[in-house]
């Protein structure tokens, strides 16, 4: 990853600065109250929200566990006891009848990766793995690699993919141990990189230049569709979340820094920095957005993000920050209650992995932070 770091981070701190990120008692006090919070409120099953959300619950087991709570923890034991009792003899890990299998199955894998030195889970990942492979739109489904659908992952509610399971799908993957040059991780980076508002020899759909800032929006499938207000010449416009679930998916297909859609997403990510909005949509999926900003920032290494202005921001720092101002005794709730967002017990697992990468750290060497212009 290094070579992000030297072609991404686009100022040097100053010799005085030694460290980058919050104060390491701030970070471990809000992490804490979140943790308290979810773990009283889990459910005597061991589920979150309800029963048949193992989407929720993974989400919030993989949040806790990333955020210091360990797997032998009461707790824990619980929410594998029931997320478990979802895996069906397919592989896939879903409630009965869901529409979501591809997301449910995704977050169980990260879940268990995230619990699994003693490699008991082994097993059960490998086939939840073969299982989100059959799912994904490519030749089994008639469709020729052309086709702005190939290579996706979808919900199985609408009829096409879209780069929120898609990311899901490659970061899944990568957690099970499949390499970057897999044959189902390249094909979904062709999916990704047709949802880039930029024309290139990877993206040669109708739309793909009409919006040429190389930010990314929800699914170029079947006509396309944004989440955000369609552009008058029929673009469709990028936002926050998507662009930065593609930077990350992006550097998980195995992209260099020096990739033109890693340099195009990366330059939309410095024009728009921002933690008052998921910029595009306003406060729809906020809390989604600061978990994708922080993932995406953290796997690239870069330490600062220099804005449209010229302002240098420590995004760790600031991420924190903000969260910590929008606490609500312990947990987090966004007030546009889109995508499941007005349910505490997600958005607090959110707002616990968004806080799982920023923990406070030594900056690099001037010449690492140096731009390479």
């Amino acid at each position: 990853m290094r070579s992000f770091a030297i072609l991404l981070a686009l100022a040097a701190p100053s010799f005085a600065q030694t460290k980058v990120g919050p104060d390491a008692k701030d970070l471990a006090k809000v992490r804490k109250s979140g943790i308290d919070y979810l773990i009283s409120r889990q459910a005597e099953d061991g589920s979150w929200t309800k029963p048949t959300a193992p989407g929720i619950s993974g989400m919030v087991t993989t949040a806790l566990l990333r955020s210091g709570v360990k797997s032998d923890h009461p707790a824990i034991r619980k929410a594998f006891k029931h997320l478990l009792s979802h895996a069906k003899p397919d592989g896939g890990i879903y409630a009965t009848d869901s529409n979501h299998r591809n997301y449910e199955t995704c977050i169980a894998i990260l879940a268990m990766t995230a619990s699994n030195k003693d490699k008991r889970y082994d097993q059960r990942i490998a086939k939840a793995v073969n299982f989100l492979k059959g799912l994904q739109w490519d030749q089994g489904e008639g469709l020729k690699s052309s086709d702005s659908a190939f290579g996706g992952a979808g919900y199985g509610s609408h009829e096409r993919p879209d780069m929120s399971n898609t990311q899901y799908f490659i970061e899944a993957l990568r957690a099970a141990g499949v390499p970057e040059n897999d044959t189902n991780i390249q094909n979904a980076l062709k999916f990704v990189s047709r949802a880039q508002n930029m024309k290139s020899e990877h993206n040669q759909l109708p739309f793909a230049d009409k919006i040429r800032d190389g930010g990314l929006y929800y699914t170029p499938a079947v006509g396309g569709e944004t989440k955000a207000e369609v552009a008058p010449n029929g673009g469709l416009r990028s936002y926050g979340s998507m662009t930065y679930a593609g930077l990350k998916s992006f550097v998980y297909a195995g992209l260099k820094a020096d990739d033109k859609r890693v340099q195009a997403a990366f330059e939309w990510v410095q024009k728009n920095y921002t933690l008052e909005e998921n910029p595009g949509v306003g406060l729809q999926g906020l809390f989604y957005y600061y978990h994708v900003f922080g993932r995406a920032l953290s796997i690239l290494e870069v330490d600062y993000i220099v804005d449209a202005n010229g302002k240098k921001h420590d995004w760790r720092k600031e991420l924190t920050a903000r969260l910590i101002e929008m606490e609500r005794d312990g947990f987090w709730i966004n007030k546009a209650d889109r995508w499941y967002e007005g349910d505490p017990h997600l958005v607090t697992a959110y707002t616990l992995m968004a806080l799982s990468y920023c923990d406070p750290k030594p900056v690099k060497s001037a010449k690492t932070n140096a731009a390479a212009k």
